[in-house]
């Protein structure tokens, strides 16, 4: 009888992780950034709406657009009118406004600016068609086998149509980081907590807050993208580094932004743990950064704190890019406050 009980109880545990597995997120995966091994994955090959994170192609796009010698980061870039209409989170591009391709990029991986975005996809004289036509081949090229894109920014259609979003996976998004890991400078936007933009161009800079909670919260986190719609929830594609050690961690459609921040910060501590330590490990660059980017004067950065392991602190759920993502008129999460102990 005990043997029986003992039994169901080990049923109902194994129902209830399940369960909970489910309603913390779609699918995640994680991987060693160097070498590609897979140190975790559940439903990682589930295909859904990545939100901002398709930023992420945009970003490499832009980047191969420079090693190509199509432009470059001094490139100008004249806002135009559909470029000062999108919606979500933005950094209020006006009609006929001009910026360099570089504070477009900050924009893009700082703010999840949707105008800076849309703005980027015709910076190389082509049209946004074009440009995701090269986001597609690219995706192609990395093996996205489960990836489709349809804009340079992540919103969704006015239709809400899932066969008119675009499309991917965990492990996907996974290829996709390792690559710009190898090949770009994508570190030195998506590690910035804070920084103004429009800064010699504009009377009042805005203000830009990375939408990364967990950059100066989790010790080695330096990047890559957050993302929330309806459709697609609460995303984020990180990556940390700890005495050499690089790993990429991938979570797909959480609840909220809370959810996947507790278990995105577990999940980077689960693999750390299972890559030993040894000789200085860098990642093997397949390419140059597009070219040497002097500091900023207008930002200037703090010494960071060390971060201590297993030091509670206090990370505040609101993340602007979640909140706004969507177009004007969608509900927002709720802010709420909570201790993450890593």
């Amino acid at each position: 009888m005990s043997y029986l009980r003992n039994l169901l109880v080990a049923c109902m545990l194994i129902c209830f992780a399940n369960v909970s597995h489910a309603q913390v997120y779609k699918g995640a995966i994680v991987v060693n950034a160097t070498t590609g091994e897979v140190l975790f994955e559940d439903r990682s090959d589930v295909v859904s709406p990545p939100a901002s994170v398709t930023k992420l192609m945009t970003f490499l796009v832009i980047h191969d657009a420079i090693q190509a010698g199509e432009i470059t980061l001094q490139t100008p870039v004249e806002v135009t009118a559909d470029d000062a209409r999108m919606g979500g989170t933005q950094v209020w591009l006006k009609h006929r406004e001009v910026f360099p391709v570089e504070e477009l990029l900050y924009a893009l991986m700082i703010q999840s600016a949707n105008d800076a975005a849309h703005a980027l996809s015709h910076a190389a004289g082509i049209t946004r068609e074009q440009f995701v036509d090269r986001m597609n081949v690219r995706a192609r090229a990395l093996g996205m086998t489960d990836t489709i894109w349809r804009s340079p920014h992540g919103l969704p259609p006015r239709s809400r149509r899932l066969d008119e979003t675009d499309q991917t996976s965990p492990r996907d998004l996974a290829k996709l980081s390792r690559a710009l890991l190898k090949e770009t400078d994508v570190l030195r936007y998506s590690s910035i907590e804070r920084r103004p933009f429009g800064t010699g161009v504009r009377a009042k800079p805005v203000m830009m807050d990375n939408h990364n909670n967990l950059i100066g919260k989790v010790r080695g986190i330096d990047g890559l993208k957050t993302g929330f719609t309806r459709a697609a929830g609460f995303c984020l594609a990180a990556t940390a580094e700890r005495d050499g050690r690089r790993i990429v961690a991938v979570i797909m459609g959480s609840p909220t932004s809370k959810e996947r921040d507790i278990k995105m910060a577990e999940l980077i501590e689960d693999a750390f743990a299972k890559i030993p330590t040894g000789p200085f490990q860098r990642m093997p660059a397949e390419s140059k950064p597009a070219a040497p980017v002097p500091p900023a004067t207008a930002d200037p950065e703090p010494a960071p704190a060390p971060l201590l392991q297993f030091t509670p602190i206090s990370l505040d759920d609101e993340d602007s890019d979640d909140a706004a993502d969507e177009a004007p008129g969608d509900e927002e999460p709720e802010t709420v406050r909570f201790e993450l102990p890593y």
